[in-house]
């Protein structure tokens, strides 16, 4: 047999039909073979395979074995004479592989090859060629001086800008996207190094080629698209540091110590910068609304000012002294800014009714401050109802423009219609999308989890417990719904804390009810009856947690020369004061003592707990656990209220 081609797939089913699609044509004048390792996709893709190529040897891993370890279980079947590593968001020609089988056989001193790669729009990528990541190399690359001279030969050594992409050259570096080479050549060198779970490898393996001997060829006389990135940007493997920590693995194993520490020293050095350029951008990100906001309503009450309240404030001329513009206005802007944050106005995707609702929220604060103010201070109540006005109509305005200039995080109203995920065994997932499909919500997808965590995968799932992160970026899930007949509460506030970054939201449907009980509709029976959680690791619920903190700490430090007459401990009163102004802690929290066997979000310590009032000798551990659970799952700003109100007497515990 002439060419065994190796493909490993995670997650990227329509990828990996047009590339086998493709590998299909180019096969027909090659005596060859196809491997398919999956790595524990939930997309399809086994099922896909089994279904439209049954020529394909398909290897289906229950678990992700990365990439290195995955190619080495096919290469140690294949029969061919070459072995062909291919990505499956690839596409070859119908005569790739008999171009590049006719260049191998004709160059014996050949140990590997690589070939001319394009994206999805026809860009020729310079990762086609590539020199060995010397640390010079290197510096040249993560710093970005390589992009300022892509043709010079000592700033482009990596990518070897300096070669034409359109003529065959000696090269160092294969790229893993198409990466052939001698099955007898493989038997000497070694197969792929497994300590690279995923980037590196082929950088590895193509060096140990040279160093056995053999040549590397960049190979133009063939193309393949490679859709750069699609095989590996749905992982939450953060690339910078996963490719960089590769780069320290291969250095620390074929240079020498003073270069592998020169190179690891550098690599380190651009992670740092990297990630401190991503914390800038996120910064910046984060403040553009608000700016932008704070511009407008500068703008607006500058124009109210001249041409409304002016005119009829100072009739006979005259104008509002420096300080109104200087500090008033700014400081009324400032509180409309706070109140928009704290009412979710800046959350994404933004939402007009939010913005509105924060400057109605902070109008009422800021009249409350103006009544407060000297007369001297007091320079007009109807600039700031007028500003109100203003901003009612020109923030949501602005984010009406923004999201018909497209931008994504832009969402006018509620979405109609839900993309949703039961979390539970065969019967109970049949019963609750009954209900779900014969409730006025009509979703647009449903689909099912195991609630174990490594089950092997029945033939409706999607997938098992510990897969449905991946479950719901792919299917892009809207809410995940917990059958607490199959997992247990603890389990599920568990997993919530873990899949918050997703963003999802979280119902609970319990067990032998003719319905999914809960607060929105329980009077009318019919309707789809949800059980809304609001679990303390919602950033909107933390935010609103810490706000709670600080009005009450600062009412009570206001209050103090009365209210610590009522503590049992006044000193500690007032210690816990300035604690929770501070951040340190909390003024209600999990209650300790014991080491809890329930896994929850992390909050500050809390001065109270909800079982303050009890006694420590009359608590069980199963008691603990469900009153930390139960706050947890269902937290709310008037919980924590109502735990101060009642235990105000052991603030200073």
């Amino acid at each position: 047999m002439k060419l065994s081609v190796v493909i490993v797939n995670y997650n990227v089913e329509h990828f990996l039909e047009q590339c086998l699609l493709s590998v299909r044509k180019a096969m027909q004048s090659v005596d060859g073979e196809v491997f398919v390792v999956d790595n524990n996709s939930i997309d399809g893709s086994v099922k896909m395979v089994k279904n439209k190529f049954p020529e394909v040897k398909l290897l289906a891993n229950n678990n992700n074995l990365g990439f290195s370890k995955a190619n080495n279980q096919a290469i140690k079947l294949a029969t061919g004479e070459y072995v062909l590593l291919l990505n499956p968001d690839t596409v070859v020609e119908d005569d790739t592989f008999s171009k590049v089988i006719e260049f191998m056989d004709s160059h014996p001193d050949a140990g590997g090859l690589g070939v001319k790669m394009v994206d999805g729009s026809g860009k020729f990528l310079p990762e086609s060629k590539r020199g060995l990541p010397t640390p010079e190399a290197a510096f040249y690359k993560m710093f970005g001086i390589s992009k300022v001279f892509p043709k010079s030969k000592r700033f482009s050594k990596y990518h070897l800008g300096y070669l034409s992409p359109d003529e065959i050259h000696e090269v160092d570096i294969l790229a893993g996207a198409f990466m052939l080479m001698r099955k007898s050549v493989l038997d000497k060198t070694g197969l792929l190094d497994e300590s690279f779970f995923m980037y590196g490898e082929d950088i590895d393996l193509s060096y140990r080629i040279v160093k056995a001997g053999y040549k590397n060829y960049y190979f133009p006389e063939t193309r393949i698209i490679h859709y750069k990135g699609e095989s590996t940007k749905k992982s939450s493997v953060n690339y910078v540091i996963v490719f960089y920590k590769a780069m320290v693995i291969f250095a620390r194993k074929h240079f020498t110590q003073k270069n592998a520490r020169l190179l690891t020293n550098l690599i380190n050095l651009a992670i740092y910068f990297r990630a401190f350029v991503a914390i800038l951008a996120r910064f910046i990100r984060q403040l553009i609304m608000p700016v932008a906001d704070g511009a407008l309503l500068f703008a607006g009450m500058v124009f109210i000012k001249e041409f409304w309240s002016r005119p009829r404030i100072y009739p006979g001329g005259g104008d509002y002294p420096q300080e109104y513009l200087h500090y008033i206005v700014p400081f009324y802007i400032l509180i409309w800014l706070i109140s928009i944050f704290f009412n979710g106005g800046y959350d994404k995707p933004l939402k007009l009714r939010k913005s509105v609702q924060g400057i109605l929220v902070g109008t009422v604060v800021i009249l409350v401050f103006y009544a407060l103010l000297p007369e001297q201070m007091r320079f007009s109540r109807g600039m700031i109802l007028l500003g109100t006005l203003w901003g009612t109509i020109a923030l949501p305005a602005f984010r009406l423009i923004l999201h018909w200039l497209g931008v994504e995080w832009i969402q006018l109203g509620e979405k109609k219609s839900k993309r949703l995920l039961i979390i539970g065994d065969e019967d109970e997932t049949k019963r609750v999308s009954k209900i779900l499909k014969e409730s006025r919500i009509k979703p647009d997808f449903i689909g099912f989890a195991d609630p174990a965590e490594n089950r092997e995968v029945k033939e409706n799932y999607l997938g098992n417990l510990s897969q449905v992160k991946d479950i719901i970026s792919i299917y892009k899930i809207d809410e995940v719904i917990f059958c607490s007949g199959n997992i247990q509460h603890q389990a599920i506030i568990d997993k919530m804390a873990e899949w918050q970054e997703t963003s999802v939201d979280y119902k609970i449907a319990p067990e032998d009810s003719l319905s999914i009980i809960g607060s929105n509709s329980i009077d009318t029976r019919g309707d789809l009856y949800t059980v809304d959680i609001s679990t303390i690791a919602k950033s909107a619920n933390r935010r609103n947690k810490r706000l709670l903190d600080i009005l009450i700490a600062l009412l009570a430090l206001a209050t103090s020369p009365v209210l610590i007459f009522f503590q049992k401990k006044p000193g500690n009163f007032l210690i816990n004061i300035f604690k929770v102004l501070w951040g340190k802690r909390s003024w209600v929290g999990y209650h300790q003592g014991r080491k809890s066997a329930v896994h929850l979000p992390k909050i500050k310590q809390g001065v109270l707990t909800p079982l303050t009032t009890l006694s420590d000798n009359n608590l069980s551990e199963e008691m603990i656990d469900k009153a930390n659970m139960l706050y947890a799952r269902d937290y709310s700003v008037v919980k924590d209220f109502n735990i101060i109100i009642k235990s105000f007497r052991n603030l200073g515990g």
